[in-house]
């Protein structure tokens, strides 16, 4: 892959660091496996990981009760994204960048336009009665984000589209599961509610989970299921590992490996997510990164044998 280079201009060079910023605080699992990227890359995955952020802040924020707070934002934003000059980047650090990231790699503006619409869902939907209208919320809200960040990370072509798609449901099921008891708080289940009744868990058993931190047999094994059909995304988004660039491959690996580790940990703790926020230990999330670098490093010294 060739790797793109931010324009050397200081003023730009700030906007990508605030949108750095924005990542290293909101992002710990991914923010560790960009660190094995090159580092002319980093700053466009931090870009978009910004812009999604933000939306998701404004959706989820105290003031985010304003029904019109997202839509303003979000019409501000494509008309920005979709201009043929950018916002200073002193103006709007934020859109600056996503905006050159966005030329950089000749990204489709519809796919952000399909992100903004999903998290506009968030206003006015709580629940989703099945796992196909789950779905359908989270091709705008996961799988486009990964097929935004295919190209950043030198994939290319309908298959590695799809598998950048299903590794960013993956990644969202995982935080629908170590996130039940923050998102029901906000009003929100996003378990399919045709897999509670499927395990007998009414609303009010799931709310007494959540406020006992002791959760019933039947409501773990409601978490075991979703926990089960989470790997299946997993497994679906594998063969996308290979599909990137070489430079690439050990954040991609990374971020499976750790993101797919807050399953295991959800399940060595016998599916109890309500006791406390699940997460790997900083000890394994170090050990999956060095080891990355380790293989990395010996790769390439093999590659520059004469």
């Amino acid at each position: 892959m060739a790797v793109t280079p931010v324009p050397d201009d200081p003023a730009l060079a700030a906007a990508y660091e605030h949108c750095r910023r924005i990542h290293a605080a909101h992002g710990r699992t991914y923010y560790l496996a960009t660190r094995l990227l090159p580092a002319p890359v980093r700053p466009h995955v931090w870009a978009l990981y910004a812009f999604a952020r933000t939306a998701d802040e404004i959706v989820d924020s105290p003031s985010g009760h304003d029904p019109q707070a997202l839509p303003d934002w979000a019409r501000t934003a494509m008309r920005t994204l979709r201009a043929a000059e950018p916002p200073h980047p002193l103006v709007d650090p934020l859109l600056a960048a996503t905006w050159s990231t966005m030329r950089t790699y000749a990204l489709d503006p519809t796919l952000v336009e399909e992100f903004l619409a999903s998290m506009s869902m968030d206003l006015t939907v709580s629940r989703y009665q099945t796992w196909g209208d789950l779905l359908s919320y989270m091709r705008g809200s996961a799988a486009v984000i990964g097929e935004l960040m295919a190209p950043i990370l030198g994939a290319s072509g309908p298959e590695a589209l799809q598998r950048a798609g299903a590794l960013g449901e993956a990644f969202q099921l995982t935080n629908f599961i170590r996130d039940v008891s923050e998102d029901f708080h906000r009003g929100r289940i996003y378990l399919p509610l045709e897999d509670l009744r499927a395990h007998d868990v009414s609303e009010a058993l799931l709310e007494a989970a959540i406020r006992s931190t002791r959760p019933d047999a039947r409501v773990r094994a409601l978490v075991a299921f979703e926990v089960d059909r989470a790997r299946q995304l997993y497994l679906e988004a594998a063969p996308g590992l290979a599909m990137v660039a070489d430079t690439s491959r050990p954040c991609l690996e990374a971020a499976y490996r750790l993101y797919g580790g807050i399953l295991d940990e959800v399940e060595r703790h016998d599916h109890n997510v309500f006791a406390g926020r699940v997460h790997v230990p900083t000890r394994r999330r170090l050990a999956t990164a060095a080891s990355l670098v380790g293989r990395r490093a010996f790769r390439d010294v093999v590659q520059r044998r004469p």
